[in-house]
């Protein structure tokens, strides 16, 4: 069976989708920087200012699969340009938003243009790079940009906020946007979506948007109350009912949104599984290491920014080596590389204490890390997308988009919930404030490098061993 003919414009629209990704990216994580500039300029309340950045986050994560099957019924292309114009504009409305509720508002916005853009962007990329070993490159450029974004997002928001305005932190997507949009119609070209019907499975749809809604809001509740509190377990009890209709629909419809066949592949499975794990401790991370140099070293939200340049560098040579160890090993070998690598960052991180050393601590510890994650996410997102047909790409890039917001709400959710309790309890025997805060910070970072290292096992003993001949063609 000879490969379809590939698109010969596909390594630059490659360059368009994963732009968007970048931009997208890096609003996940550009805010949190300037929320006490958003304070003081519109008097947000505490609780508002959770809203700033969970109602993106809830929004994002509820639609995300929904959004990938859209992709697939209506055309990725189609769902990619409306997904990327409305988080245009409701970058535009963020950045001009002159009450706290119209910043709100648009940051819900914001989600829905992540839930429609993302996953028909990743749907493409499946579907115009048909050999195994440009797949592997392909993917391996959109998740290292994934992690290199987020970090990225933490040094532009101190840059942004020291130099000009917290409103600019949402006003540079648009110019991004724009280009993004204008190349996309000269150089990206959609593929029709074989075999799929064009009706929507509304009840599925509904079930499991709900669903996946209740459980992220169950985890960000999770990260600012006690998990005993009804606002917590409710909320998860009710997500998880939803879900269990969702899986009984679906066996029985003609049409479903989420066919079971898609669990049929154990490396697909296992890899969305594993995602979640490492997504939480890359969101914990991310979230405990700023708040270790603004708080405990003090530095400015600028300097905050700059403590980055080194995971930025050491990224760039973890994503070559994840492309050469998945075409030459498979996405299995690369995967577990990735997880033991980020674990030893994470045990690195651990040795910081409250007088801080840049160069002896930061800069090795992010280093290994940045490296281990550059290996492990794109990998994870090659084996996460194996086999997909052509018609359920926009479904499995949806699931996988999915995954990561799920991990990085887990994260959040329990990582630093760990951290802030033992520094507690710390505090109430005697420990100073810094020396106990670095206590909870080096906890939370011993068991994220625990739940990497499982991480790792369960990919060792439940994940085909996959390695893609240099001409196949994907099913």
């Amino acid at each position: 069976m000879t490969a379809p003919e590939a698109n010969p414009r596909r390594w630059q629209a490659l360059a368009v989708l994963a732009l968007v990704q970048f931009m997208i990216v890096i609003d996940n994580t550009i805010v949190n920087i300037a929320l006490p500039s958003i304070r003081n300029d519109l008097g947000t309340s505490q609780a508002g200012l959770a809203w700033v950045v969970n109602g993106y986050l809830l929004t994002a994560g509820g639609l995300l699969l929904l959004g990938g099957r859209f992709a697939d019924l209506l055309g990725r292309k189609r769902i990619f340009v409306i997904g990327t114009s409305v988080f245009a504009l409701a970058s535009l409305a963020s950045g001009a938003a002159w009450t706290s509720g119209m910043l709100i508002t648009s940051r819900f916005l914001q989600g829905v243009g992540e839930a429609l853009a993302s996953p028909a962007a990743l749907a493409l990329i499946v579907l115009m790079f048909t050999t195994p070993k440009e797949r592997a490159k392909a993917l391996g450029i959109w998740g290292g940009l994934a992690g290199i974004g987020a970090t990225v997002g933490v040094l532009l928001s101190g840059v942004l906020v020291d130099l000009a305005s917290w409103r600019w932190v949402f006003f540079i997507n648009i110019p991004i946007a724009i280009v993004a949009l204008v190349l996309c119609a000269k150089l990206v070209q959609d593929a029709p979506a074989k075999g799929v019907r064009r009706k929507l499975d509304i009840p599925g749809g509904l079930l499991v948007t709900g669903g996946l809604i209740l459980v992220v809001n169950g985890l960000l509740r999770a990260a600012e109350h006690p998990w005993g509190s009804f606002g917590v377990w409710g909320s998860f009890v009710a997500g998880f009912v939803l879900l269990g209709l969702f899986v009984l629909v679906e066996a029985r419809s003609d049409d479903p949104m989420m066919p079971l066949r898609f669990f049929a592949n154990r490396t697909r499975v296992s890899a969305n599984a594993v995602t979640i794990l490492l997504t939480s401790a890359m969101a914990a991370m991310f979230f405990l290491v700023t708040l270790y140099v603004q708080q405990v070293l003090g530095y400015s939200p600028l300097q905050s920014g700059l403590a980055y340049i080194p995971f930025c560098v050491a990224f760039v040579p973890g994503m070559v080596l994840s492309t050469q160890l998945v075409t030459r090993f498979g996405p299995k070998t690369a995967i577990i590389v990735g997880f033991v690598v980020s674990a030893a960052g994470m045990l690195l991180l651990a040795r910081i204490d409250a007088s801080g050393s840049f160069w002896g601590q930061l800069v090795p510890a992010t280093a290994v890390l940045a490296f281990g994650l550059a290996i492990g996410l794109p990998a994870l997102q090659n084996a996460a997308l194996h086999e997909l047909s052509d018609k359920d790409a926009g479904l499995g890039s949806g699931v996988q988009t999915s995954v990561q917001q799920l991990g990085s709400a887990l994260g959040l959710a329990v990582l630093t919930t760990i951290a802030l309790n033992h520094a507690t309890n710390a505090v109430h025997t005697g420990v100073a404030q810094n020396e106990a805060t670095v206590s909870g910070y080096r906890l939370a970072f011993v068991v994220a490098a625990i739940v990497l290292a499982v991480g790792a096992a369960l990919v060792a003993a439940f994940m085909e061993k996959v390695k893609a001949p240099e001409n196949a063609v994907p099913v």
